[in-house]
């Protein structure tokens, strides 16, 4: 769920979900950003954009997988992002680089490949001043370079990202936390879906590594939600969306490496 305005979130769930309860939900809120094409380079947000080249260090090695290049999906310019995200931003890392593998190959050649390893996605960081325009060596597809305005939101967890002990809620009422979202903010649950977004929360993250806490108590972040684009000429299955997450010491630390990514169909 996204907000243009915070206040607005507060007193929707306020609204919805009662005083204490909706207090709580709240308080799970994050800031990100939708990402939203730009007219040109002058209405970007920094140098994020989609597509187009990557931006990497001279020296950096084109990332692959067993030998195939990945494809560069996109570039966030984190200096620009820091003043929204303030904390929770920790480290400013400058630019970011997404790959996942994605190549121009036949499909017998493409078969071949373990594509269930994390060599399948990489996250790769850049100091602006140093970073250079790279092409994608081929077979890697190249996607048209598209500027974006990242739009300033605050976010909340759909319905399956909290859990029961996370709100007190009536429970005669309502068989768990999931129930009380759906019936109370079902016309907002979900309005993230099919978009292109950056931190926050994705749009459905109950199978992602993502949530307030993960197994050992730290909280995992969203780094970018990548939708099915049929401009851009990338899509993935039936309705696909790429995540890019990372766990929260990971991300402080400015350890990239970590950096997961996941794909879901619908």
């Amino acid at each position: 769920m996204q907000f243009d305005d915070h206040g607005s979130l507060d007193d929707v769930c306020v609204q919805r979900l009662g005083e204490k309860a909706g207090r709580q939900f709240a308080a799970l809120a994050r800031r990100g950003f939708r990402l939203v094409p730009a007219q040109d380079a002058a209405g970007a947000t920094g140098r994020c954009r989609l597509g187009g080249s990557a931006l990497l260090e001279p020296g950096t090695v084109w990332p692959e997988l067993s030998g195939v290049p990945l494809s560069l999906h996109a570039v966030l310019d984190t200096d620009a992002l820091a003043p929204w995200l303030g904390a929770e931003l920790p480290v400013r890392p400058g630019l970011l680089n997404f790959f996942y593998l994605d190549p121009d190959l036949p499909y017998e050649e493409y078969r071949k490949l373990d594509v269930y390893q994390p060599g399948v996605w990489r996250v790769i960081s850049a100091d602006p001043a140093r970073a250079v325009a790279v092409t994608a060596p081929r077979p890697a597809r190249s996607y048209p370079a598209v500027p974006v305005h990242a739009v300033e939101v605050t976010m909340l967890p759909d319905c399956w990202d909290v859990e029961d002990g996370d709100l007190e809620f009536d429970r005669d009422e309502h068989w768990a936390v999931s129930s009380l979202i759906l019936t109370e903010l079902a016309d907002l649950d979900g309005n993230t879906a099919g978009s292109h977004c950056a931190f926050g929360w994705p749009d459905t993250s109950h199978t992602l590594p993502v949530s307030v806490k993960d197994a050992d108590g730290t909280a995992a972040v969203h780094l970018l939600q990548l939708a099915e684009d049929t401009e851009l000429g990338w899509g993935w299955g039936d309705a696909g969306t790429l995540y890019f997450t990372i766990p929260a010491e990971a991300l402080a630390a400015g350890d990239f490496d970590r950096a997961v990514a996941q794909l879901i169909c619908g």
